[in-house]
């Protein structure tokens, strides 16, 4: 899956291992010129939209065009990205992100854009860009060995720095020259060598021998997997805050340019440089940072320096303090957001992990787009230097959320576990869409033992809800106190089978320290039914549902719950 060329040996760890592999290398550079194509973009349409009109609100809202889209969509990105071929949904998502900028090109050439126009395109420009990153980031695992990812993460962020360091700069020479046009047409080019690049990767697609789920089943597991996870929900919730309270940089940018450095095209394009360029210092430093804190203590420290910077460029009226203080706010930015990553792709399984890193994408994407929209609101009401203040002591202040929803640790990533054997079916009639299911399973637990029973099947509940399993219950006995009853339902028989497949070797640990509580005789005793069987029940000689899906082979031997 992954191609490792002859040479030097680098550690695992270090930031330049994934460059070892020539699929990661070829689509990392051809990456970075897509993300420098759509730097110079971003600089041409705001800068287009200050001509057009004085308002910040409509200013800051292109950065939420741009943005809201990765919010809006990237479940459903997600869940696609999890249920066909990845490299073909990144083909089509670029598409879509070539088409609107080639259109927005031709518009602005021939003098036809205004304000709505210019949202509306970027808007496509950004939907293209939703659907394409959880399909691409969840691909990465694809591309270099799992010891390697860390770096992988970190180097599609420096990726997009690097294009974020040189990008504005260049996109305001470009703007500056030869106006917003050029910016476009520039960003349409810089599509296609990463177009090219995935059509020519040879991806090894590993079926599953389960049929594909519907989109909307898809997306409501990506929903209940994240629900019940704790700490995925939790590393959600500080990167939406982190989002709202960071957006002001992007966003107000333009105005921080033109009212508070009273510069133009190319100093805009500097300062974005300079955060960048912090971006890049931030995600070199991101294994030393792992090293040193944890992550709470991490995303607490760049909250506070960040805030700190934030309110420095709010005051400042000079060009070089100003660069100064992005380079440090880019750099704690980069450092934050990379934390948020990698906690996500080291713990989400890989049957969820397009959806999961939908949710990151979604949580800092839309933290980003309502914090633009407020805090252009806000500038047009008292300033962009109140503004970017509020901004700066709402980012100094987030720390605080640590009381209640503390970072967890990254642990290491979900693998799966070994495939189990499908459960014996004499029902003849059963089929895939055959259901409500109805999942019994019964211990017998000394009395001794049972509070710490009930502690374990606590953990249990979320596992098995994780993985596609509704209305858990566990009951005891009245008449034989050594009797637990653990039930939960799966909506149909095929639903099962992925729930059983889904478990990762966490989970089945989790599940075998359960069954350790089993004093009985007897083994566990499972039971499988159907909830509603009138389906079920029919003549010998009336054939089966012919439309119904097709049930799988049994392919491997394992525990049977």
């Amino acid at each position: 899956m992954t191609e490792t060329p002859k040479g030097a040996k680098f550690s695992a760890g270090h930031i330049t291992a994934p460059l070892r592999h020539s699929v990661f290398r070829r689509i990392w550079l051809a990456s970075l010129l897509s993300n420098l194509g759509l730097l110079i973009q971003g600089v041409g349409a705001a800068w287009a939209m200050t001509q057009m009109t004085a308002s910040a609100d409509k200013v800051a809202l292109v950065q939420t065009a741009l943005m809201l889209p990765i919010m809006l969509i990237s479940m459903p990105a997600g869940a696609i990205a999890d249920m066909y071929d990845r490299r073909v949904i990144a083909l089509i998502s670029l598409s879509i992100a070539l088409t609107g900028a080639t259109a927005l090109a031709v518009l602005s050439w021939l003098g036809a854009v205004t304000p709505e126009i210019l949202l509306a395109f970027c808007f496509v420009v950004g939907s293209g860009n939703a659907l394409f990153g959880p399909a691409w980031q969840a691909s990465v695992s694809e591309q270099v060995p799992i010891e390697t990812l860390p770096s992988a993460v970190a180097l599609n962020g420096i990726s997009y720095n690097i294009a974020r360091s040189f990008g504005p700069a260049i996109g305001g020479i470009i703007v500056a020259a030869a106006g917003a046009v050029a910016a476009f047409v520039a960003n349409a080019v810089l599509y296609i060598p990463l177009l090219v690049v995935l059509f020519l990767w040879r991806r090894i697609n590993e079926p599953s021998r389960l049929p594909p789920e519907q989109l909307r089943r898809a997306i409501i597991s990506g929903v209940r997997y994240i629900s019940n996870s704790p700490p995925v929900r939790i590393v959600l919730a500080r990167t939406l805050v982190t989002g709202i309270a960071g957006g002001s940089i992007s966003a107000l940018m333009p105005l921080v340019t033109r009212d508070l450095l009273h510069g133009g095209a190319q100093t805009y394009g500097i300062m974005l440089g300079a955060f960048g360029m912090g971006a890049v210092i931030g995600a070199l430093n991101i294994g030393e940072v792992r090293k040193r804190l944890t992550g709470e203590a991490s995303v607490r420290a760049c909250a506070l320096i960040m805030g700190a910077a934030i309110a420095v460029v709010a005051v400042s009226h000079k060009p070089v303090i100003t660069a100064a203080a992005l380079v440090v706010a880019g750099s704690v930015w980069m450092l934050a957001v990379a934390l948020f990553n990698i906690g996500v792709q080291l713990s989400a399984p890989r049957w969820v992990a397009g959806r999961s890193l939908a949710a990151f994408q979604a949580s800092i994407a839309g933290g980003i787009a309502i914090g633009s929209w407020g805090w252009g609101h806000l500038t047009d009401i008292v300033g962009v230097e109140i503004a970017l203040l509020v901004s700066g002591a709402v980012m100094f202040l987030s720390p605080i959320l640590g009381l209640w929803i503390r970072m967890p640790p990254v642990g290491g990533r979900h693998e799966a576990a070994d495939s189990l054997a499908d459960p014996e079916v004499k029902l003849s009639s059963l089929t895939g869409r055959s259901g409500p299911l109805v999942v019994e399973i019964e211990y017998r637990v000394d009395q001794d033992n049972a509070r710490a029973f009930h502690g374990v099947m606590q953990e249990v509940q979320l596992s098995r809800q994780r993985n596609g399993a509704y209305g858990w219950t566990i009951a005891r006995d009245i008449a034989d106190p050594e009797i637990w009853i653990e039930r939960y339902h799966c909506p149909t028989w095929l639903d099962y089978l992925r729930q059983r497949s889904r478990s990762t070797q966490s989970d089945r640990a989790l599940h075998q320290r359960a069954m350790a509580f089993h004093s009985g005789p007897d083994p566990v005793h499972v039971r499988r039914m159907l909830e509603r069987p009138l389906g079920s029940v029919r003549s010998r000689d009336e054939p089966p549902d012919r439309a119904a899906e097709v049930l799988p082979a049994s392919t491997a031997v394992g525990s049977s719950t």
